[in-house]
């Protein structure tokens, strides 16, 4: 549920480009298993990324869904697949888990825009305030 303050960046899923290069290596047999990743990866997995948190579901079905706000990523690291076409991300957050976002389409623009929310977040005189009412 999008509220009238969240801008969405990029809803989708991952880069087609991941498909089809998995599709040509399944012609092998060493190839299989990275098809049968992609297949799923495309069927089930999708992202969102808005100005106030990174959506990922996926699992079984895409039946699992994870959301991280801004202020709870520590470091995003970044891979360049297949020329740069697109690339793989992770999310390390706060408490040292991690979020991966696999076969990222446009995922410098993406990497860049992640990063600028973060620095608002930390430059906001808000962060790190507790909310009324509640003990921080």
């Amino acid at each position: 549920m999008t509220t009238t303050n969240e801008q969405i960046h990029y809803e989708g899923g991952p880069a087609r480009g991941d498909l089809i290069f998995n599709l040509l290596l399944g012609i092998t047999l060493i190839g299989l298993p990275f098809t049968i990743g992609a297949v799923v990866r495309s069927l089930w997995v999708r992202f969102r990324i808005t100005n106030r948190r990174v959506s990922v579901s996926g699992g079984w079905m895409g039946r699992d869904k994870t959301q991280v706000v801004y202020s709870q990523i520590k470091e995003v690291r970044s891979v360049p697949r297949v020329l740069g076409a697109w690339g793989d991300m992770v999310l390390v957050l706060s408490d040292g888990s991690r979020l991966e976002l696999r076969s990222m389409p446009n995922f410098r623009e993406t990497e860049a825009y992640i990063l600028e929310r973060m620095a608002e977040r930390r430059s906001s005189p808000q962060a790190g305030q507790a909310v009324e009412g509640f003990a921080a």
